[in-house]
Parts: structure tokens; sequence; C-alpha cells
């Protein structure tokens, strides 16, 4: 039985009869235990799904339902997260079900490049992430800390001395996990990232992953189940067999072949054609090691002004057609789809090269003294994974 399993209440390793389940459908658990993860239902999918049912567009509508059924991450960004924490821990509670939230504030988020911003100091993270414990409370949620923190630290990160970077992160963890609720999982990147799976282990005790539930993979990114599944083996090895969940929502088709559009100038990370939901989130994965599979990033949500998207984290309603189109999993409401056919605004008028510039870089190398291990080479902007703010556009019309 996997530590998430046990976590949110459903001893899914004793019901081999139940066969596997989505988080959309559980089986009925003891009374007054989660049965499930939390679905959100005012995601913009969802309420671009009513819109466009209400305007006699079931088909696509009923494509989009195939995002808005499924649970899907909240992201925390905003000053003072607790509020709505606590709102969603006790809607979910009273549902008997567990959201999934990311902790995405870390200062430096991304070391200065696409996705800027975080706390202001080490002394507001500190703060931040105290508010949001406090939201927290006693309920149960699935918490991924901080993705890309830690392999960017390991690739180098700009300005910031590599063991003050991972003293917060476990200062975080000891933060959360002193919530009696709450499974922690570290971000560790993605299967293209670190390859020196050694030294990326050594960082992430540092950051703390050992008093947490695991660490997390693939969020935001595209690598298949099957490849991240073998890194993460990998990984855990590393580490003494610690468990890890998988970010599953965009990589039913795999990566997306690792150029750059000579046209547009838009990297491949970047809103990227021909994807597709992966594997609807799950804790019945069939690998002791992966305690689920879920969606941390949320489809439909825009990486950045690339190959005609709106900004980061804003709804595409086109985007996310062609994602729940081109799914392979058996979900309901399969339907061909292309951009053509959609009547739904692709963006702006015009493909745009990516808007997002990296912050100036400094002349400042990190102290590389207090670094746990000396840093493998590695570019430190691969992922670009963290693309979806806390707050949400509302459903394009």
């Amino acid at each position: 039985m996997s530590r998430l399993d046990n976590r949110a209440g459903v001893a899914l390793g004793v019901l081999p009869l139940l066969g596997l389940l989505t988080a959309a459908c559980w089986a009925a658990a003891p009374e007054g235990k989660p049965t499930g993860f939390w679905v959100d239902p005012d995601t913009p999918s969802a309420r671009k799904a009513r819109v466009l049912t209400e305007r006699g567009r079931e088909p696509e509508a009923t494509l989009l339902r195939r995002i808005a059924d499924q649970p899907v991450a909240v992201w925390l960004t905003e000053e003072n997260p607790a509020p709505r924490v606590a709102r969603i821990t006790q809607q979910a509670a009273g549902d008997n079900r567990v959201p999934i939230f990311v902790a995405y504030n870390i200062p430096q988020r991304d070391c200065g490049h696409y996705s800027a911003g975080g706390a202001g100091s080490d002394r507001a993270y500190r703060a931040w992430v105290a508010r949001l414990a406090k939201g927290l409370g006693n309920r149960k949620a699935v918490v991924v800390l901080e993705p890309d923190a830690v392999p960017h630290t390991v690739a180098g990160c700009r300005d910031r001395a590599r063991s003050d970077r991972l003293a917060l992160l476990d200062e975080a963890v000891r933060t959360l996990k002193a919530r009696p609720g709450a499974s922690v999982y570290v971000d560790a990147g993605n299967a293209s990232w670190i390859k020196d799976t050694d030294a990326l282990a050594k960082y992430l005790v540092s950051a703390g992953v050992k008093r947490a539930d695991g660490f997390a993979l693939n969020v935001s990114n595209f690598q298949t189940t099957e490849a991240t599944e073998a890194y993460g083996d990998k990984l855990s090895k590393a580490l003494g067999g610690v468990h890890y969940i998988i970010d599953t929502s965009r990589n039913g088709n795999g990566p997306p072949p690792d150029t750059q559009e000579e046209e547009t100038g838009a990297e491949n990370w970047c809103n990227p054609p021909d994807r597709a939901l992966g594997t609807p989130p799950t804790t019945r994965t069939g690998h002791p090691l992966v305690d689920a599979y879920l969606w941390v990033k949320r489809p439909g949500e825009s990486d950045g002004t690339c190959r005609g998207g709106p900004p980061a984290g804003q709804w595409w309603t086109d985007y996310a057609l062609r994602l729940a189109s081109a799914a392979k999993e058996n979900l309901p409401g399969r339907e061909d789809y292309t951009q053509e056919e959609s009547a739904t605004p692709a963006g702006p008028a015009a493909p745009s090269p990516v808007t997002a510039s990296p912050s100036p870089a400094t002349d400042s190398p990190s102290p590389a003294a207090a670094s746990p291990s000396p840093a493998p080479t590695a570019s430190p902007v691969t992922s670009h994974a963290p693309t979806s703010p806390a707050t949400e556009s509302p459903a394009s019309p």
C-alpha cells in the first residue's frame, strides 16, 4: 500500500477486487473517510464546458469535460494562501475527498528565467509556508513542493547559495509535515533534465525529501510514464527506496521533438502541438514505488505567448480541446477534433515568440563550497514547468 493511499484514508492495498480506480470514480470507503481526490467544480474547463453546452456545441463541451471532471492541482502563489487553502480543504473534507496543492513561491522561483517571482526573501518565504500550513489545519491534502527548485539548484541557480535554498526547502517540509493530514512531495524535475541521479539525490536529501512522503516527477512536462518510472526508480534507489508521484496531465503522446520552431522561435516545451492528456489521476499505478499519477499541471492552461497562446497560466480553449481529443485513455467524450474544425478563437491573431524573457543575469556565481556535491553539467533552463498561477482567468467566450 502506498503512502498516499494510507494518508488518503483509503486502504487500496487490501481491496484487490476493486480493480483500476481513477480519482473521479472511487469505490465506497468507510463512513467519514476520504474517497478520492477533490475535483474543483469551477475550473476554467468546467466553466467553458457549461458555456459550450448552452451554445449547443455539445461535442466540444464533452471533450472539455474530460478535463473538468478530473482532479487537478491548485497552484499557490498569492501572498497569503491560507484563506484559499482553508476554504478548499474544508470543502474537500466535506466531500470526503483530498485536494492537491502546488506550493510555488520560493524566492527567485526559477532562478531568473521564465517563471520569475516568488517570495521577496527567505524570511518572507518561511512566513508564507507557515500561512499555507495554517490553512491546511489538520485536514488531508497533497502538497507538491516547489516545482523546479531542486533541479535548478543542482544545475546552478544564479545568485543563490545552494545550501541556503536547500535549507529553505527542508524547513518547508518540516513545517508542512507538522500538519497531520499533509502528504508532501518535493519536486525533482523530469527524466530529460538532470542526468546525474546520484547528485540529484544528494540535493533532495538536503531539501528534506526523506522527511517528506517522497518526490514528484514530470510536473508540467511531457515525458512518458514509462521513461519517468525508469528515471524515478533509479533516483529512488539512490535515495534508499523513497516513493514518488508522476504528473501525467499532458504526457499521453510523450515529449515533443527537441527542436526550436524556426518560424516563430517557440521552444519545444512551450505549448507544443500534437500532445495529449495522459493517464487520469489515480493511486492505482501498478508500481510499488509510484504513489499516484496526478494532474499537477492544469491541462488547457497556456505555457506562454508562443504558438498563438495567451500569457502563461491563462486558459486556452483550443489547446485544451486538442489535448482532450488526442488522449488515448478511455475517458468519456473522446471525439475527433482539429484546430480547423473549432470555432473557438486560438489566442492572438498572429503567433509570437515567447515574450517572457529571462531576468538579467549577473556575473556573480553561486558559492559552490556550500553545495552537498559538485553540480553536474546541465542546462539551468530545461523544464520551464511551472506555468499555472494561483489565479485563473475566466473561460474565454
